[in-house]
């Protein structure tokens, strides 16, 4: 018989060895409170068994047989709590409450026994209890037994035993309660997360995990789930647009390269044209199409490691340097002012060819879109968080702040680039390479408006502190 899914729950089947634990742990505590009890009672028991010989015997000492045998009669007479015999030599009664001794063997040495006594209760009827009594040699040869009824003594250790006994069985029955309405809970919630699960298995990316507001372990899990999903969703949603805008973007330059290539081929035929510069643009036009594929390619490789490859310890100022020196001519040769300023002693931990790549785009697009007679700075600093600033800022026409988000995805171009060459993946790839390396990247407002030039951009990338 297959048991109820409730019963078959990892939280369930946790809350019943917790409670395997905790049975053993109390049973462990009852056996030993039982010992305790017991042994204490027992031990209270001969001590005021010990303390009437002692007194009997003392009696016996100063005044002799008839003083022992008067000490026996008064006090089984006075319905003290004790059990007394006294005998002769030769083991005959002399007197006391009990009719016989209940030791069996006795060699004359103090001898300890457990017996029982019949007595009536309060009903009438006759009940046996639990008794212990010493018994021993007097010096002149006679025999005394002093016991004790310890029937009270048990009755009460019984008591909180049973008492113990039916606490551990109500904590058994609230913990079994406790684990069916836990696992519950946790069944719920598991339950909408592996309803999200097989949502999303099926196609549906839109799924989402419940947040329920409680902040525990299941809503962080909930969270994540979600943050997961909305990034799958979004990667998704980028592989697709990506397609579609390789599709739209490469389509013009192959129909241009493939145009080329047949007038040059029937030029060649006809015996006129240039084929070399055919063949030349035709390169060109080639090496835009690698072009555009490499920067895909860097994209997706970066986005699918989720972390910059080969991280290394380096001077920021050293590569800011070296791509200085390759853009600053064809700044003066474009007429724009070109300025440096490095900050020394920084240190960055990444991707040394990836963070070139990207402070190359920046400064490629800057130089692209800065109008002659313009200016460029470029910057390297530490902000007063530590983290360390790239920076590229130009008096370029810049980029409206409601298109500074747009700008950055992969093949969008504004209406002003729409003439300039380029396949819109420059800052595509400078965000890529922030996120790989755990920093980001800012587009801000340049210099401002200037007569004719303006506003102007500055964009920094941002890496966090080595």
């Amino acid at each position: 018989m297959r048991l109820p899914r409730i019963f078959r729950t990892t939280p369930f089947r946790l809350t019943l060895l917790f409670l395997a634990l905790f049975a053993s742990a109390a049973f462990a505590f009852l056996a030993y409170i039982y010992v305790a009890t017991a042994g204490e009672a027992a031990r209270r028991t001969d001590q005021e068994i010990t303390r009437e010989m002692r007194s009997l015997v003392a009696a016996y000492d100063r005044a002799g047989i008839a003083a022992v045998n008067q000490a026996t009669i008064e006090r089984a007479a006075a319905e003290r709590p004790f059990l007394y015999l006294l005998m002769d030599r030769a083991g005959e009664t002399i007197s006391g409450s009990i009719e016989e001794s209940p030791v069996e063997e006795f060699d004359g040495q103090p001898t300890w026994t457990t017996f029982q006594i019949t007595e009536e209760d309060e009903q009438g009827r006759l009940v046996r209890n639990p008794a212990r009594g010493l018994q021993q040699r007097l010096s002149g040869g006679e025999i005394l037994f002093v016991g004790a009824d310890v029937g009270e003594d048990e009755a009460y250790v019984l008591k909180i035993i049973n008492a113990l006994w039916g606490a551990g069985a109500l904590v058994v029955m609230l913990g079994l309660a406790g684990g069916v309405l836990v696992s519950r809970n946790v069944s719920r919630s598991m339950a909408g997360l592996t309803e999200v699960v097989d949502a999303v298995r099926n196609g549906d990316l839109g799924a989402r995990a419940h947040v329920r507001g409680t902040r525990d372990e299941f809503d962080e899990l909930a969270q994540g789930v979600n943050e997961m999903l909305d990034r799958l969703e979004r990667s998704m949603a980028g592989h697709k647009h990506a397609g579609d805008a390789i599709a739209h973007d490469l389509r013009s330059p192959l129909t241009r390269l493939r145009a080329r290539l047949e007038a040059a081929y029937l030029d060649v035929e006809a015996g006129k044209g240039d084929p070399q510069e055919a063949l030349a643009q035709a390169l060109t036009d080639t090496d835009g199409v690698l072009k555009t594929f490499g920067a895909v390619l860097s994209i997706a490789r970066l986005q699918a490691a989720g972390t910059a490859p080969d991280p290394v310890l380096f001077d920021p100022a050293d590569l800011a340097g070296d791509i200085a020196e390759l853009y600053e001519p064809l700044c003066e040769d474009k007429g724009i002012d070109f300025a440096a300023e490095f900050a020394k002693d920084l240190q960055v931990r990444g991707n040394r060819e990836f963070l070139a790549q990207a402070l190359a785009n920046i400064l490629d697009n800057a130089i692209k879109y800065t109008p002659s007679g313009g200016a460029i700075m470029l910057r390297v600093r530490r902000r007063s968080s530590g983290e360390v600033e790239f920076s590229v800022t130009d008096t370029g026409p810049g980029v409206p702040e409601s298109d500074r988000e747009r700008v950055v995805q992969r093949f969008v171009r504004l209406e002003n680039s729409r003439n300039e060459p380029g396949a819109g993946l420059g800052l595509s790839l400078v965000a890529a390479v922030a996120e790989a390396h755990r920093g980001r990247l800012e587009l801000t407002e340049g210099p401002g408006k200037v007569g004719e030039m303006g506003p102007g951009l500055r964009v920094a990338l941002v890496l966090p502190r080595a």
